[in-house]
C-alpha cells in the first residue's frame, strides 16, 4: 500500500501534456488527422463580449504531421 504522502507528486499543465505529446508523436512519425463536417466557427474581429463576428465554415480534412527539424546555430 503506497502513502499518498510519500508517493511521487507530479503536476503538470496542460502545455507540458501537449510538448511531451508532440515529443512522442515525432519520434514515431505520426500524423493526426482531423475531419470536420459542415463545423462552424465563430471568431470575433474584436474585444468584448458583442464584438461582431466573422463565420468559418470547415469542410474536409486537417492533417497534421509532427517532424523533427535542425535549429539554426
Amino acid at each position: 500500500m503506497t502513502d499518498l504522502q510519500t508517493a511521487p507528486q507530479h503536476q503538470s499543465s496542460f502545455a507540458d501534456l501537449g510538448k511531451e505529446l508532440w515529443s512522442y508523436l515525432t519520434e514515431k512519425g505520426a500524423a493526426i488527422n482531423y475531419e470536420f463536417v459542415e463545423m462552424y466557427v465563430e471568431v470575433p474581429k474584436a474585444t468584448g463580449p458583442d464584438a461582431e463576428r466573422a463565420t468559418w465554415k470547415l469542410n474536409g480534412t486537417l492533417r497534421i504531421t509532427t517532424a523533427e527539424h535542425a535549429s539554426a546555430a
